[in-house]
């Protein structure tokens, strides 16, 4: 069998592909392959949960797929730009400007407005913020009329829904998600999963989610399963109950 990597995704309805991806981390008991030789497209406009066991890599698959940690082997595209290929300063750019990042923690600045939090990095970058594109943001993450509120003043729910509209500020190619309702009471995690199906079906939106959670996984047009760094299975328009079916046989 050849070695040589398959050449990089250029079709436009990919919004990320990962090809032969491999992520190895060095520990005193030897190395560990956090991913082995994983090979996957997200379809633009798709919201995809990721899951698996403890330790299945789907966290490390977040990171590589976002920039955020290079892989050992392998190429990522995003946004038609292979990530290997640039510098520092340019991988810093292309997150900010194609790339969204939410987390469970909301990482919201407690003395700034709802609004000023998410013109935050805009400012940062030396950017100039269009006022109209940060009220849109609110606006479109059903938050509107509370740009002046501050974090305290919000909700769990609305403070993971402006940590949602800062991402989406930039109108970014994909949204990274990484257990974003963890922190969230059982209704105010299906508002924000609901709005972020929304995002994909009304706004062609691209979301990744990691989650360990069934139902909130069944909120997604599809699920991909990782068990010791490799896709183990996939599953489209399933309900929770077949999700934590599958999760249960990867667990065995």
């Amino acid at each position: 069998m050849s070695n040589t990597l398959s050449p990089p995704v250029t079709d436009t309805s990919i919004a990320v592909a990962l090809d032969g991806i491999t992520r190895t981390y060095r520990s005193r008991s030897g190395n560990v392959q956090a991913l082995q030789g994983v090979t996957h497209a997200f379809t633009k406009g798709t919201f995809t949960a990721v899951m698996g066991p403890s330790g299945s890599g789907k966290s490390t698959l977040l990171q590589v797929a976002a920039g955020l940690d290079r892989p050992t082997r392998g190429d990522v595209t995003v946004a038609g730009r292979i990530l290997s290929q640039l510098g520092q300063t340019e991988l810093t750019r292309l997150r900010r400007t194609s790339m969204g990042f939410v987390f469970q923690a909301y990482n919201l600045l407690d003395a700034l407005t709802a609004y000023d939090n998410v013109a935050l990095p805009a400012r940062l970058a030396g950017i100039r913020v269009d006022r109209a594109a940060v009220l849109g943001a609110l606006d479109q993450v059903g938050l509107h009329g509370l740009a002046t509120r501050r974090p305290p003043e919000l909700s769990g729910g609305q403070q993971q829904r402006v940590a949602i509209a800062r991402a989406l500020h930039t109108r970014p190619a994909v949204l990274f998600a990484d257990e974003p309702t963890g922190a969230l009471d059982r209704s105010s995690g299906r508002q924000v999963l609901e709005l972020l199906r929304s995002l994909t079906d009304d706004h062609g939106q691209t979301v990744v989610m990691v989650t360990h959670d069934p139902l909130a996984a069944s909120y997604a047009h599809g699920v991909l399963f990782l068990a010791d760094g490799q896709i183990v299975g996939r599953l489209h328009q399933a309900d929770a109950t077949s999700i934590a079916a599958a999760m249960s046989e990867l667990e065995r």
